[in-house]
């Protein structure tokens, strides 16, 4: 999604508008997340970019789209551009603990009630 929110409008409040763009951010991202992930990815990425223009648009995380768009309506701006690409990726492996303690692992619950009376 690449679109210039115009934010004016002869019959339609300038609030209504903003709910309209936050509602159609949020169903692009509702619809790119249903469709089908290609082999050997995980989940869809997104990469988000906002401004004012286009030109003047810079990357932003998706947490900060709506906050985004809350500030462009305290700051009276007429409209705003928003880019949203969506992209397969895959998360990175977790890291495996090996070397635990075999005293823990080993250990019986009532080594552990002394702990909680403590406190």
């Amino acid at each position: 999604m690449k679109k210039t929110f115009v934010l004016t409008h002869p019959k339609i409040k300038v609030p209504r508008l903003f709910e309209a763009a936050k509602s159609d951010v949020k169903k692009y991202f509702k619809r790119e997340r249903n469709k089908k992930l290609p082999f050997g990815a995980d989940f869809w990425d997104f990469d988000c970019r906002f401004g004012a223009t286009e030109a003047e648009a810079e990357e932003v995380r998706i947490s900060d789209i709506n906050t985004r768009i809350s500030e462009v309506e305290t700051q009276g701006l007429t409209s705003f551009y928003l880019e949203i690409l969506a992209r397969p990726a895959q998360r990175p492996p977790r890291k495996i603990v090996e070397d635990l303690d075999d005293d823990l692992l080993n250990a019986d619950d009532e080594d552990f009630d002394g702990l909680a009376e403590e406190d």
